[in-house]
């Protein structure tokens, strides 16, 4: 007679539930983990070394050139000590803020502008066919044209002004927010723009609350661009139209060294417009792209 006997296997293998819930409490802590703060010996370590030590590392490289007299012409390569100096002096007369305050002010002042030029004007572009072949390919054009070309121009036009430098740094800002946006649209899935018609959401609305926060990481793409064209423009500006009616910016200052042959001077207005672009980038663009990325759930921290 054959064997019925059959092999129990539900003592050896746990419940679904508990299965389930030992899965469920993985991911919970794994995601708590991702989103907790880092320790600040951490941040230390990954964040504020790594600069301090690069520059360190130039500051070794450009003394060494002194010492070891490989380039033993001050006029062309100034010490360190000498350029230091140069900002000694700009602070104890007053003027270093001044100079860092003129330039920023304008070139946020101009980059505001231009961000409110250049969101409608991507948004019109993108949606709109006609308006995308008329004026497309002359946005990629002039965001291909040098900021510098602006300058004579606009010179001429309205004279040495604060007028001047914004329409420069709008010529130059506008074409890059404007294309950013185009990219960031083309890139939205056109299943979100169905489905927000299907829920009433067309016209303006859809557009606030469809397009733009699905086309958030190009447009903040072409936020940064813009940004660093509108900087780019406005050192070319006061790089070329000088004058004393519009006060002393970091692109004048460069100006000036170059006139004097001062080197040291020269090398100070190029740190502290390296300076401002990258506290710009640290203090306003860095968190925003960190923003997007975490409400996407893309923030990887290791």
């Amino acid at each position: 007679m054959a064997s019925t006997e059959t092999t129990d296997t539900t003592a050896d293998t746990p419940p679904v539930k508990d299965s389930l819930g030992g899965l469920e409490a993985g991911l919970d802590a794994l995601e708590t983990s991702a989103a907790g703060r880092p320790p600040l010996k951490q941040t230390l370590l990954n964040k504020v070394l790594p600069p301090v030590v690069a520059v360190a590392v130039v500051l070794v490289i450009w003394q060494a050139l002194i010492s070891l007299k490989i380039v033993d012409d001050p006029t062309k390569l100034p010490s360190p000590a000498d350029v230091g100096n140069e900002f000694k002096d700009a602070w104890l007369a007053g003027t270093l803020l001044d100079y860092i305050w003129t330039s920023v002010s304008r070139g946020l002042l101009g980059f505001l502008f231009a961000l409110a030029i250049g969101t409608p004007l991507g948004l019109l572009v993108a949606r709109v066919k006609f308006v995308r072949a008329a004026i497309g390919p002359i946005l990629s054009g002039l965001q291909s044209l040098p900021s510098v070309a602006w300058v004579p121009p606009a010179v001429i036009w309205l004279g040495l002004n604060n007028s001047m430098m914004y329409a420069v740094i709008l010529l130059g800002a506008v074409p890059s927010i404007a294309n950013g946006l185009v990219s960031g649209i083309d890139q939205v899935p056109p299943l979100f723009l169905r489905a927000g018609r299907t829920m009433g959401a067309t016209g303006l609305r859809g557009a606030w609350h469809i397009v733009m926060p699905a086309a958030l990481p190009g447009y903040l793409a072409g936020l940064k661009q813009g940004w660093a064209f509108s900087w780019r423009s406005l050192m070319a500006a006061e790089i070329i139209a000088s004058s004393p009616d519009l006060g002393i910016g970091l692109g004048a200052l460069l100006e000036n060294g170059r006139n004097a042959s001062s080197m040291s001077m020269v090398f100070e207005a190029i740190i502290l417009i390296l300076f401002v672009g990258i506290a710009i980038d640290l203090l306003i663009f860095s968190p925003l792209e960190r923003w997007v990325l975490r409400s996407r759930g893309l923030l990887v921290r290791n």
